[in-house]
């Protein structure tokens, strides 16, 4: 299956789930191919065929927009180099969780999180510890009974008991002696942080030169500015008040900034946020929800207010400038 094959099948399957979907971002370099929205579940999915080609730079901006958009960032891949990916199993790459289409199915549709995780060393399960120290009780056995039974130490099961994963055939066999379900699923949607890879997520990027007087714009009047390097958009600016956020793009208006625009539009609704881009030459008014601002108009807004009413003018319809 070709990769444009996969992200349509993707999309198809998240709208058949209920979720608000964006438009592709199909623009490079690019972070994320897709964001999805149902509820409160926010995603922002990069889909492959080869999950080997997702590298550190990309999982590093993945991760840092997760939080400042509130999203959960997902990989969904058909395999790595040297096998298919199995369904029903959480993998990571880069501390992004990674999925299979089945796995993605399962989860999004029939709503049925996976209870395996992949880690160094194999396939591993989250043990419900309270219930099997209370399983283990209720048959009066010791720790020591049960470690005999699993064929490992009395420490090893005192670990389970305090919240240590035990690997699919561990937990197996406990499941078969006390004939009790004793996993429970990998929390996808909350980021999987607890058997997330520990791995710290990265600073943001340096801010582009041609893009720090609108930095310093943004800054002035009250936002957090977060740079990006492999988005649609060059900023994340967020507002502890009720200006919320913005998404900002900067550059001449060319037929690859009006792309760009079109997508943050797309991307902005599900994310509900708003976005601006900052132009050189006004030629129009809005791009699809998108607030056009010429350069020298930005640089002399004074405050937060001024910028929201700005953009909420312009972007409610696209408007040819005469």
């Amino acid at each position: 299956m070709s990769r444009s094959a996969l992200v349509e099948n993707v999309m198809a399957m998240l709208e058949d789930a209920g979720f608000l979907v964006s438009d592709r971002c199909a623009i490079r370099p690019k972070s994320f191919d897709i964001a999805a929205r149902r509820g409160e579940d926010v995603l922002l999915l990069k889909i492959l065929g080869n999950i080997d080609a997702f590298d550190a730079q990309t999982g590093g901006e993945m991760r840092r927009l997760g939080t400042y958009l509130n999203a959960t960032p997902i990989v969904v891949g058909l395999r790595t180099r040297d096998e298919e990916l199995k369904p029903g199993v959480v993998y990571f790459r880069h501390g992004v969780p990674v999925l299979s289409p089945d796995t993605a199915m399962d989860l999004f549709v029939e709503e049925v999180p996976p209870l395996i995780y992949a880690a160094p060393g194999g396939l591993y399960v989250n043990i419900d510890s309270e219930i099997l120290a209370d399983v283990r009780e209720n048959r009066d056995w010791s720790l020591g009974r049960l470690a005999k039974e699993l064929g490992v130490s009395r420490r090893t099961v005192s670990k389970y008991e305090d919240g240590m994963d035990a690997s699919v055939e561990v937990a197996a066999e406990l499941e078969d002696l006390f004939d009790a379900p004793l996993t429970s699923p990998v929390s996808v949607l909350d980021g999987a942080e607890e058997v997330r890879d520990d791995e710290p997520t990265p600073d943001d990027p340096a801010v582009a030169p041609e893009d720090e007087p609108i930095v310093t714009v943004f800054t002035r009047i009250g936002f957090e500015v977060h740079p990006t390097d492999r988005a649609p958009f060059k900023s994340v600016n967020e507002s502890d008040d009720e200006h919320g956020q913005v998404l900002a793009g900067h550059s001449a208006f060319t037929e690859t900034a009006e792309k760009r625009a079109r997508i943050m539009s797309s991307v902005g609704e599900v994310t509900r946020t708003r976005s601006v881009y900052v132009v050189d030459e006004l030629r129009r008014e809005s791009v699809e929800g998108t607030a056009l601002i010429e350069k020298e108009e930005m640089e002399n807004i004074e405050d937060a207010i001024d910028l929201r009413d700005l953009i909420m003018e312009r972007g409610e319809e696209p408007e040819e400038v005469a």
